[in-house]
């Protein structure tokens, strides 16, 4: 804890900055406060608010100065060569935060380097937001951090990074990292080393600093891609390793330490076969993280090609659990404006347009906007349905009706597509009610829509208690009064699957019903309708829909094929059904 002689000391310091103004040498003694704090009285926290106090304190006076901030101050003393005093003063307080502040380590270990060399500060605009998860991650808010992005922007080098910190804070921690092949392993260990034992990084100042007197380096091994720091121990404090390695006996991921995965699908080939992706996922967990001990974390990491990937199926079924997080960072954002185009080695956005014009749509969103699809057996291909910009023909005679496949919570969504009516092929969805809530939540949201589009026939399935999802519909209308629409309650055929059900009316969905388009959501524009939050989803899980093989819900597909039918029943004609492959 800090002393009394210092905690007073910093106050004459604030007093004195408040009557006399901000200058350099009470900035100086600040900062050897704040190191008396950390170093000398080991009170972390109370030094951390002296150095965060300085920095603020440095940017203020340089922008009330001179117009411009420490960075810009920063890169010209580094082209030119130039000691200037508040740039030393302000890495000083970056060094004294490196052992609790994952960006501080960032930017302090590359002081030494020209800004055109340097790896984070030119991608900072993008990357900061990962280095503040994986703060949040070594700080114990999360279990598992999952980062999807784009190839060659940066992922695999942050992590790097990160874990360097981590064996700057805990030199005997246990940690492996591994990916898809020894050749990535052999990556990771080179890497490591460079960023470690090279003089072009300040990794040495700042373990010197943390761990006095101690071994940097005790152990290496280009043969079994292992660096020991500190103690020489029988586990490495980093064990780089490809799946298809040795890992049982040569590998431990102690309890404060990281399985760090990076990039286990090899390439296209690799995802683009059920096999050999079911095959590296059961790999992954009987190999990788049967090396976990109790209370190890884990960050995984790599480009998502599609939902087979290892990444999206932990996503999948860790969703909504709050000890895991993952982040996605497609390469153009909602703007359509390149995420990477950074100050050194980025990607501009015309260079991500013209693959995107290049590519096929399903590499496109695998690879580059980290949205994977099943590629293989769509049935509603989004880019084959019908589109309106929002307006609808309202001067014509119409009828509006909806069908629901209903939910009652645990994963799938009550879905119910609205449909404005105009006869023959203009059959528009404008609404749509998808959510995975109680009925609590959902009865009252559906006669809501019943009454916001005046729904006069509304269609629901008998079956999986669909009955009395009705009746509560039914209840929750009679105790507000709204009388218009009649609930028709059908037994589903019994002679077909649902699959083949979806399939075999697929045909008709395409041709009769127009959707909202999905970019109206985001237009400033008057239209007569916009796609809401749960209408974009129920379309991108109807998208992703195939019959050739097993869907994670079929909930808005269901939904979508009940209003056919409603829209199909009393034609004569016989509905060609196609059986899937399940």
């Amino acid at each position: 804890m800090a002393s009394k002689e210092l905690i007073q000391a910093v106050k004459g310091y604030e007093q004195y900055i408040s009557k006399n103004g901000i200058d350099e040498t009470v900035l100086k003694a600040m900062g050897k406060a704040a190191n008396v704090a950390i170093v000398t009285e080991g009170d972390h926290d109370y030094g951390l608010g002296i150095t965060d106090k300085v920095k603020r304190l440095i940017n203020k006076f340089l922008l009330d100065k001179q117009g411009y901030d420490i960075w810009k101050l920063e890169k010209w003393a580094s082209e030119n060569g130039q000691i200037v005093t508040l740039v030393e003063l302000y890495y000083e307080m970056l060094l004294l935060e490196t052992y609790d502040n994952f960006e501080s380590f960032c930017l302090y270990m590359e002081r030494k380097r020209p800004y055109t060399k340097r790896f984070y500060q030119p991608r900072r605009k993008t990357l900061h937001v990962v280095v503040e998860d994986l703060q949040l991650l070594e700080d114990g808010r999360y279990k598992f951090y999952g980062l999807s992005m784009p190839a060659r922007t940066g992922k695999s080098t942050i992590c790097i990074f990160f874990l360097c910190w981590v064996g700057l804070k805990r030199p005997n921690a246990h940690n492996a990292m591994g990916g898809h092949s020894g050749i990535l392993a052999k990556g990771f260990h080179k890497e490591l080393l460079n960023f470690i034992v090279t003089e072009e990084y300040t990794y040495a100042e700042m373990y010197s600093l943390w761990h006095p007197g101690c071994d940097l380096l005790t152990d290496k091994s280009a043969d079994e891609y292992t660096i020991t720091l500190d103690k020489p121990d029988r586990f490495a404090t980093f064990t780089c390793r490809g799946i298809e390695g040795t890992w049982t006996g040569a590998v431990d991921i102690s309890k404060d330490g990281y399985l760090y995965v990076d990039d286990l699908v090899r390439d296209r080939e690799h995802s683009l076969s059920p096999t050999r992706m079911e095959n590296t996922y059961r790999d992954y967990q009987n190999i990788m993280v049967d090396r976990k001990n109790d209370g190890a974390k884990e960050l995984m990491v790599g480009t998502l090609w599609n939902v087979l990937d290892p990444l999206e199926r932990i996503r999948k079924a860790h969703e909504g659990d709050s000890d895991y997080f993952f982040r996605k960072i497609p390469a153009l954002n909602e703007n359509d404006e390149s995420n990477f185009a950074y100050d050194v080695n980025g990607f501009s956005t015309e260079y991500y347009k013209n693959l995107r014009n290049e590519l096929e749509l399903a590499d496109w969103m695998a690879k580059y906007q980290q949205a994977p699809f099943v590629r293989e057996g769509l049935t509603f291909p989004l880019d084959t349905l019908r589109y309106f910009d929002g307006n609808v023909p309202v001067e014509k005679k119409h009828r509006v009706w909806a069908a629901c496949d209903p939910a009652f919570g645990g994963g799938d969504s009550a879905s119910m597509p609205i449909c404005d009516d105009y006869g023959g092929t203009e059959k528009y969805i404008i609404d749509w009610v998808h959510d995975k809530r109680s009925v609590g939540y959902t009865v009252p949201e559906i006669v809501d829509k019943i009454c916001e589009h005046y729904i006069t026939k509304l269609k629901i399935e008998k079956n999986r208690g669909g009955d009395l999802f009705a009746s509560q519909i039914q209840k929750e209308m009679e105790a507000r009064g709204v009388s218009h629409c009649k609930i028709e309650l059908k037994n589903a055929p019994n002679t077909i699957s649902k699959v083949d059900k979806i399939v075999g009316y697929s045909d008709y969905v395409k041709k009769n019903f127009i959707f909202l388009k999905p970019e109206l959501k985001k237009s400033t524009d008057d239209f007569i309708y916009k796609p809401s939050e749960q209408y974009l989803k129920a379309l991108d899980e109807m998208g992703m829909f195939s019959a050739e093989g097993k869907n994670q819900h079929e909930d808005s597909a269901d939904g979508l094929t009940q209003l056919a039918m409603m829209f199909d029943s009393g034609k004569r004609r016989q509905t060609k059904v196609t059986k899937s492959r399940i």
